[in-house]
């Protein structure tokens, strides 16, 4: 296929690296080398858009005047918008009517896919055919594709394990153990429940490679962004200071702040992202965060 993948940033590159391994024709635009992108769709059978969320709403009403009827958009990008607490596949689909839309998500960490090892990943659509066509079309020796139909539970669960990992480096950080990684994971994905419930997505994708298998591998590895910035905070710095250390885009840190901002609204009572929103805000120190979720009063799991 031609496909143009939109952003290229360590995720777009490694998206750039799988489909040139699998035999695509591939165009690649950024922000930072400037050009029309909108230039480049009519040539397209495929757009993916891997851009930071921070980008994406006004990347999207950019490419709406230009936008082919009928090309299949691939959304890559994870996290809420902060100020419509939207997904990125919401942003997206308002801006452009009738957009053929599909989500990537999973456990794909960018380092391990361009050493070549192994993974699962979900593209999840209403767009039933369009998802398997693509599930065809995209699978290679290095990631297998699974679909489903949940784009919204897809997104929610993409972008919350990033505020999972965070506390999980967190976690790991402040030597708190094995005991401590598996209560904290465990009730973080009955948050993780509670958001994507509430949204209207299904509560079976949490279980699912966007779910389950995502937060497993964001939460426990060194090679995630999000879990190094909270293993950063628990040894000293400031917010500022270990955004800078890690040197990439830490989506957890601003999904922490959109999904509080939600929850606040629809009173949803999610203690785990209020903390790990706190520390982003630097209200509370990691030592702090802890404490305040070992004394919270006693309930029924």
């Amino acid at each position: 296929m031609r496909v143009l993948v939109l952003g290229k940033g360590a995720w777009g590159r490694t998206l750039v690296t799988l489909l040139e391994r699998q035999g695509h024709r591939v165009q690649a635009w950024s922000r930072s080398g400037g050009g029309d992108p909108g230039l480049l769709l009519a040539q397209q059978e495929l757009v993916l858009a891997a851009v930071a969320m921070a980008g994406v709403g006004d990347l999207a009403l950019r490419l709406a005047p230009q936008w082919p009827q009928g090309l299949p958009l691939l959304s890559c990008s994870k996290g809420l918008d902060p100020e419509r607490l939207s997904t990125p596949s919401q942003l997206w689909e308002d801006a452009i009517a009738g957009l053929p839309l599909v989500v990537l998500s999973g456990p794909n960490l960018a380092t391990e896919l361009d050493q070549g090892l192994p993974a699962a990943s979900v593209l999840a659509s209403r767009h039933r055919d369009l998802a398997t066509a693509l599930q065809r079309q995209l699978s290679g020796d290095g990631l297998r594709l699974y679909t489903n139909n949940d784009p919204l539970g897809t997104e929610v669960a993409g972008a919350l394990k990033n505020v999972m990992a965070v506390a999980a480096g967190v976690c790991d950080g402040l030597g708190l153990g094995a005991n401590a990684k598996a209560s904290l994971l465990t009730r973080g994905l009955a948050e993780m429940g509670v958001v994507i419930e509430g949204l209207g997505g299904q509560i079976s994708t949490l279980y699912g490679l966007a779910g389950l298998g995502d937060l497993l591998a964001t939460a426990n590895s060194p090679l995630s962004r999000n879990y190094r910035y909270g293993a950063l905070r628990a040894d000293g710095l400031a917010h500022q200071q270990a955004l800078a250390k890690v040197g990439a885009t830490v989506e957890g840190a601003a999904t922490a702040l959109a999904v509080t901002r939600l929850a606040d609204q629809r009173l949803w009572h999610l203690p785990i992202c209020e903390q790990v929103a706190d520390l982003v805000q630097e209200r509370a120190r990691p030592e702090e965060s802890v404490r305040s979720l070992m004394d919270r009063a006693l309930k029924g799991e």
